[in-house]
């Protein structure tokens, strides 16, 4: 029986539980046989925010209520970070930390079915981890865009984050293993593959041999088979010209950036050990979109952080309405000890930063109907993603520009392919609109050569 796996929280996160799925499928023992309700369910939690640990506790419990006689298993953040909110759950069978996340399955292997009235804590500490633990099998699953997790860990420290204290500091994935986890997806059939990480942009920088994203991108972007290729989140400080010319002439790495701007008020970003003040910010959101116009530029930003005035909040708001940024990720600051933010004071009253996550939520509504709109007439590359059954279309897909396509023609054709759909509109939910035309041969002007940049399965940590 394959273990059931229920995941909160970030992509990262959802990475690791897809990695473990991976496994099971093909290495768990019949020491997990059974059926649904007898068998191992795995929660792997959040707690980036006060909500998130909420909704983890919530999962937690309705697994355990709706299958009583299963094997509990709690992992992730939450788990790291607040055990013993965790060992008060009456039904959780064990609760293991991130250090030893990536072995969840022998360790229940080791003590299948357990039900007693304590939970089993495995919990070793995090801060003086220095090695990536890989997961046990690339992560694919029924995502016809897989994560490939490359990094974990933070070193930045931000006053409000308690992500640090919850994943401990950067550690990269060695770059002949990223090569060979990233051969096996495309083996498997990934189409596109996600690179992901808690600080996808330190990738490297614990690898002796002068290792960096730039360079790790040079050498996937040749990866036999590789057809696309997307970046999760990169903070504001690591994406360099450099890195920008390769993305914007590389025929395989999406046009599409997702760049944490927390604030637009630079007392505030000093406040949140942010390390860049609002213009530089500015100045690198208006060089992607002078190289790429078409690019996808999403953003996360929070609102109600301590000491966040009136006018700081309008710095916020104003440098994002003249800014070509695509859409918005907002978060009302929620106090996470042992993050220094948690005490700090002139604490924003939850009404306001309500009232302000609404006004940005509206902008970024705005602003990602002009970015949609933008694209009709042009023709974009799209991943045919899944057959659906919507009044007027037939098929729904992902361009690599970070818009959800939806085919009106009833064209044949195949799921988890490439494939030209010209857009004809958008509608007031947002919903782009495309004919579905042929298969995607063609390569962006100015492509990079066909030859390997670098020889990095040559090269160890």
């Amino acid at each position: 029986m394959k273990p059931a796996f229920i995941t909160l929280g970030c992509k990262v996160n959802q990475a690791e539980s897809e990695a473990l799925a991976s496994y099971a499928e093909t290495h768990v023992g019949a020491a997990h046989s059974g059926d649904a309700t007898t068998g191992i369910c795995v929660v792997n939690t959040c707690c980036v925010t006060a909500k998130a640990a909420m909704q983890s506790r919530q999962a937690i419990r309705k697994v355990i209520r709706n299958h009583p006689a299963a094997t509990i298993v709690v992992t992730g953040c939450y788990a790291q970070v607040q055990p013993d909110e965790i060992r008060s759950i009456q039904g959780v069978d064990y609760i293991i930390g991130q250090s030893d996340k990536h072995r969840i399955l022998d360790i229940i292997d080791a003590a299948p079915g357990k039900k007693s009235v304590s939970p089993l804590v495995i919990n070793e500490s995090i801060s003086a981890k220095r090695i990536f633990d890989r997961m046990p099998a690339p992560s694919f699953g029924k995502r016809t865009r897989p994560f490939l997790k490359i990094q974990d860990g933070c070193n930045s420290f931000c006053t409000y984050c308690i992500v640090p204290y919850s994943r401990g500091r950067s550690r990269s994935l060695p770059p002949d293993q990223v090569m060979a986890e990233l051969d096996a997806l495309i083996q498997k059939g990934a189409k596109e593959i996600v690179l992901t990480g808690i600080h996808l942009g330190r990738w490297g920088t614990d690898i002796s041999g002068g290792f960096d994203l730039l360079r790790l991108l040079e050498t996937i972007q040749h990866r036999p088979g590789l057809q696309r290729l997307r970046l999760s989140s990169l903070e504001p400080t690591e994406i360099s010209d450099p890195l920008l010319d390769f993305i914007s002439r590389s025929p395989k790495i999406c046009r599409h950036f997702h760049v944490p701007l927390q604030s637009g008020d630079p007392e505030i970003l000093k406040r949140m050990n942010r390390h860049y003040p609002p213009a530089n910010f500015a100045e690198i959101i208006r060089k992607i979109h002078e190289r790429m116009e078409d690019a996808a530029i999403g953003a996360d930003v929070m609102v109600g952080f301590p000491g966040e005035t009136d006018a700081a909040f309008a710095n916020t708001r104003n440098l994002i309405a003249g800014l070509p940024i695509s859409y918005l990720h907002v978060f009302p600051f929620s106090p996470r000890p042992p993050a220094p933010a948690a005490d700090y004071p002139d604490q924003v009253p939850a009404q306001i930063a309500r009232q302000r996550a609404d006004i940005l939520s509206a902008l970024g509504k705005s602003k990602k109907a002009c970015f949609y709109k933008k694209m009709t007439g042009k023709t974009l590359e799209v991943i045919i993603e899944k057959k659906i059954d919507k009044p007027g279309f037939f098929y729904k897909g992902l361009s690599s520009n970070y818009i959800p396509v939806y085919i009106q023609n009833s064209i044949q054709t195949e799921t988890n392919r490439m494939a030209s759909c010209r857009i004809t509109g958008v509608d007031e939910d947002l919903c782009v609109s495309a004919m579905l035309q042929s298969s995607c041969t063609k390569k962006r002007e100015g492509a990079l050569p066909d030859s390997p940049l670098t020889d990095i399965n040559r090269t160890t940590s």
